[in-house]
């Protein structure tokens, strides 16, 4: 019996840990986290994970109700979700370098906790989690995978004290281009879903 919710355990987490891509948005994360004090990147990330998993708790009880309430579907989530990642992209772009973009923990909530941690890829799988393995085991997998972003995010501190504050900086500005064509692919994958449908 063990090893058959061991088993489970693992089909559940691996997809969510791969849909998360916690290695992924590490960087966008310590690009909007340089210019912050430790106290405030703390509050931030504390933001951006309760707000993971408060939407997460949401879908998870209520996602495909709500989805049909509203008309809309995975894709239409994609697409919103890669629009406001590409304007905050755009937006960190373009600021002064001379005077940096000092920006509020509230970014915590939008984009870092959704919908880069908690992205339609995200709660996709966990939806399909729910009907394969049963919503204890959905749970677990998901608080799993929260705690390795929490963890993961707070020792972030020291990568930025290797590359140096102009290093930083300068990391900060590659990452909002990645961020963009990180919109860009999703943007493309909730259009090219939708025309499929249409097509079928």
């Amino acid at each position: 019996m063990s090893s058959h919710l061991l088993s489970d355990f693992t089909l559940s987490f691996l997809p969510l840990f791969v849909a998360i891509d916690v290695i992924g948005i590490l960087p966008v994360f310590l690009g909007y986290t340089q210019e912050l004090n430790p106290q405030e990147k703390k509050t931030l990330i504390t933001h951006a994970t309760w707000t993971a998993l408060a939407i997460s708790l949401v879908f998870l009880f209520a996602g495909k109700i709500i989805f049909s309430i509203l008309g809309i579907d995975e894709n239409d989530f994609r697409i919103a979700g890669g629009l406001i990642l590409l304007i905050t992209a755009i937006h960190d772009m373009s600021a002064s370098s001379q005077q940096p973009r000092k920006p509020s923990t509230f970014v915590g909530v939008v984009p870092i906790g959704i919908p880069l941690i908690m992205g339609p890829a995200a709660l996709t799988t966990i939806l399909i989690s729910v009907d394969s393995y049963g919503l204890p085991i959905t749970v677990c997998t998901l608080l799993a995978n929260l705690l390795i972003v929490w963890i993961l995010f707070q020792k972030s501190t020291w990568i930025t004290k290797i590359v140096g504050e102009a290093g930083a900086r300068a990391f900060g500005k590659v990452m909002a281009l990645f961020l963009a064509a990180i919109a860009i692919m999703m943007i493309r994958v909730g259009v090219t879903g939708t025309i499929q449908q249409f097509v079928k």
